[in-house]
């Protein structure tokens, strides 16, 4: 994202710490500047117009890692970070910068890795739908038990750093985040001062999973879970249903647009395939523009609820094939046009290439639909697909999560001449 600025010798320290100005954002969210050696220093928790003064923690050929120890001069976009645990917990990374900046800080990480990584210059400037609501805005999440505390991981640590409250969950999963904390610290009859939880979660971390659907009623399950009641979200017009476990956006704020999008980029027609359907949160759109869909997804309980929710909304054009989707391809039955539109979202690691070499040979879509929670493998993808002669429309951003580096991005494929 654009060079950052080098310093001088003058600005190494006599304490081994050094002053340097911040210049730009990179796409894990930390702040860039450079030594005066010419390395690259990624300093998190800083912002672009920030001199800073950090030391080193780690060092590499290329590139060092530095925490900020002063602030010499404030950067445009800093503001007052809105969580008290911000700094030590991993969940936030981007709460010290005001909501507008970060808007722009990701269209410019996704512009940035569409061309470095993959050489593609969209059709035209991206754009970042922004979330309504910058916090309170998260209707699942995850958190981690270790030794009596009940929080997430620090960053890039395995240690869990304890939270009291989350201001990017909504108010009643933040309610049910503090009643949890406090449930693993109450005395039980019987249990000499250590609940049973307490004294499990010494032993390892244990996972739980706090989600709430449009009704406001809360769950919260520990996971794996075997069973237990599902979450009902209204999306539009329909009511999905997810079970403990099963992968549901966490934006509840941003999901009809989302959804909109795709339809829209999708089109219409007689064919489509659907790859990590997941429990349908598009499937249902694509059944209402295409004759038939083939939705594949190798999560059992996901393909469950997906065939809950389809026939909730009653549909039955649908036809669910639960399996990977790297081990799809010798079984899937291709119509003989081939499928007019693939979709696919796949996970942060994107589409395995025997999965992009199958598309494009055996499926045959006029137009390819992709949408990424990784701008780097999104970059990687697109750039397979445009070697085998497809053409890369628009992008678009969305942003699931605020208060992060994190972006989810929508990109359209054709074949030309189609």
């Amino acid at each position: 994202m654009g060079g950052a600025g080098r310093v001088s010798d003058a600005d190494q320290l006599d304490t081994g710490e050094i002053e340097l100005d911040i210049e730009s954002l990179a796409a894990g969210g930390e702040g860039v500047g450079r030594l005066p050696d010419g390395r690259v220093a990624f300093v998190p928790f800083t912002a672009v117009g920030d001199r800073v003064v950090v030391r080193v923690v780690e060092e590499r050929a290329r590139f060092v890692r530095a925490v900020w120890v002063a602030i010499r001069r404030r950067g445009v976009g800093r503001t007052t970070p809105g969580c008290p645990h911000y700094g030590r917990c991993g969940g936030c990374s981007w709460q010290h910068l005001d909501y507008a900046t970060q808007l722009v800080a990701k269209e410019g990480i996704l512009a940035e890795s569409l061309m470095r990584i993959g050489g593609i210059e969209p059709a035209e400037p991206i754009r970042v739908v922004p979330s309504p609501r910058p916090y309170g805005y998260r209707g699942r999440t995850r958190v981690h038990v270790q030794n009596g505390r009940v929080g997430y991981r620090e960053r890039r640590s395995t240690v869990v750093a304890p939270v009291s409250t989350c201001p990017v969950l909504v108010e009643p999963l933040v309610e049910e985040l503090e009643a949890l904390g406090k449930s693993l610290t109450e005395k039980r009859p019987g249990s000499k001062g250590k609940s049973r939880e307490r004294r499990r979660s010494r032993m390892a971390s244990v996972e739980w999973e706090l989600a709430v659907g449009t009704s406001g009623v809360p769950r919260v399950q520990r996971l794996p879970a075997q069973g237990g009641p599902s979450v009902r979200i209204r999306v539009r017009e329909d009511f999905l249903e997810f079970s403990p476990g099963v992968f549901a956006q966490s934006n509840l704020f941003l999901l009809d647009e989302l959804v909109e999008a795709v339809d829209s980029a999708v089109g219409r027609g007689s064919n489509a395939l659907e790859l990590y359907a997941g429990a349908g949160l598009f499937t249902l759109g694509l059944a209402r523009r295409f004759q038939r869909v083939m939705a594949v997804e190798a999560n059992r309980n996901a393909v469950r609820d997906l065939g809950v929710n389809l026939t909730a909304a009653g549909i039955d054009n649908v036809e669910i094939a639960c399996a990977r989707v790297e081990s799809i391809a010798s079984s899937l039955p291709i119509p003989p046009a081939g499928y007019e539109v693939v979709f696919v979202d796949p996970p942060r690691s994107g589409l395995p290439k025997s999965s992009v070499d199958w598309i494009h040979g055996f499926c045959r879509p006029r137009r390819l639909v992709y949408l990424s929670c990784n701008p780097a493998t999104l970059a990687r993808d697109l750039s397979r697909f445009v070697e085998l002669d497809y053409e890369v429309g628009r992008v678009r951003g969305f942003d699931l999560f605020p208060q992060t580096p994190h972006v989810e991005a929508l990109a359209v494929l054709e074949r030309p001449g189609e």
